[in-house]
């Protein structure tokens, strides 16, 4: 099955990137320091077969294809997978606390991969590699990176079945975004926004949990922060859930209500159906939807029981859904819903059937609902692979490039 057609390669050859970032945080300090890391990674290596014995040449073959702007994203993206598989070693199901250097490791991983994912870019108008291929790769490891750090947040924050929530809260703006980047053709960060400020608070709790302990966020709000503990509900529940509930009122609505604001405006300018606009949504909403139906009706408490699996088979499908929306964004197709978007979801309803076997059966589903997860992940992951490992292809062969090679224009 093809995803691109004659109309989309002829697109994708007229596609040029625009993205504006309004971050203070992101002008006055970390862009002139990822412009000084990005001078760490070289424009080439020199062949050294002749120089160096045969595994010293594997070595630099390596890095060859490490200083590739893809292969730096990968190599971002990879981080927070170590991350997300070190909070699972040492909680496995997030609600015990990890030792302190997890912590650190966490944060300094989560900054690791905000410099790759900013000096990628970079990397790629050093090298005159710049491609729709490079914003589909960043953008669709970025999509995936919302449920790796979300794992690794949880386990630093000891949330347990929270850890989905955290995932929904960095997932629904990251989607809006997305959907307003399709519609306005320009990617908008404003003053305060999630890839600037809110990782930095992220990897920033990282190492303040490294120096106080994981306690200190399953203690009641009051207690972390005694001076606030005036405040009446709030300073008695646990201080991840205060966190969470501010997140969401602080973040992720005034996000939205800036993604849907700017949507409006395009629609409305160009007389087309702020309807079908927001019918792009339907999948991730019903995604959502789907799986809180699944764990509403699950005899073993899916999300505390398996928050790992859970995460990560649904953030495989968002992966899915984010990435064919930028392909449908390159390859300037029409506004409205992609019917095999709804792909992604397909496993659910028989996810939802199963847990309803369980009320028919004294509590005991028809299938294992451990095995029924590991399932939807194995269905997610193969979903995903198909979809990139194509595009990929298809791609490459439109454009007369390659994924981790730099190849020279012809004068």
């Amino acid at each position: 099955m093809g995803y691109i057609g004659s109309h989309g390669v002829a697109a994708l050859h007229r596609y040029k990137y625009s993205g504006v970032d309004h971050s203070y945080l992101a002008k006055y300090v970390l862009q002139p320091f990822w412009s000084r890391c990005v001078n760490f990674f070289p424009l080439w290596m020199p062949f050294v077969s002749l120089l160096f014995p045969s595994f010293l040449f594997c070595f630099f073959v390596f890095f060859k294809f490490f200083f590739l702007p893809n292969m730096i994203t990968l190599t971002g993206f990879l981080f927070l997978v170590t991350s997300a598989l070190l909070g699972y070693i040492y909680s496995p199901r997030l609600d015990t606390p990890p030792p302190r250097w997890v912590h650190f490791a966490h944060g300094l991983l989560l900054f690791l991969y905000q410099t790759f994912d900013a000096v990628d870019g970079k990397q790629a108008r050093r090298t005159n590699s710049s491609s729709p291929l490079g914003e589909l790769f960043d953008h669709g490891c970025d999509a995936l990176a919302c449920a790796f750090e979300s794992l690794a947040y949880a386990s630093t924050a000891m949330c347990g079945k929270y850890a989905f929530w955290f995932w929904v809260i960095s997932a629904v703006p990251f989607y809006c975004a997305t959907w307003e980047h399709f519609f306005t053709n320009t990617l908008i960060l404003p003053a305060i926004n999630g890839p600037t400020e809110g990782l930095m608070l992220i990897y920033v709790a990282h190492f303040y949990t490294a120096l106080v302990g994981a306690e200190w966020w399953a203690q009641q709000f009051g207690k972390s922060f005694p001076f606030l503990s005036w405040l009446p509900h709030i300073s008695e529940i646990p201080t991840y859930k205060t966190v969470l509930y501010m997140m969401i009122a602080f973040g992720v609505i005034p996000t939205v209500a800036f993604n849907v604001a700017n949507v409006y405006k395009v629609v409305k300018a160009r007389k087309s159906s702020m309807f079908l606009a927001l019918a792009m949504l339907y999948p991730f909403v019903v995604l959502m939807g789907g799986v809180l139906v699944w764990d509403y009706l699950s005899p073993s408490d899916l999300m505390a029981t398996y928050p790992h699996l859970v995460v990560l088979g649904t953030g495989l499908a968002f992966g899915f859904l984010v990435g064919r929306m930028i392909l449908s964004h390159l390859c300037d197709e029409p506004k409205g819903l992609k019917t095999n978007m709804c792909m992604s979801l397909l496993y659910l309803p028989l996810a939802v059937a199963n847990a309803l076997t369980a009320k028919l059966n004294d509590g005991v589903p028809l299938v294992d609902e451990f095995w029924m997860l590991l399932g939807y992940c194995a269905f997610t992951l193969g979903l995903y692979l198909h979809f990139a490992t194509s595009v990929i292809h298809e791609i490459t062969t439109a454009l007369g490039i390659y994924c981790f090679r730099i190849t020279r224009k012809e004068a």
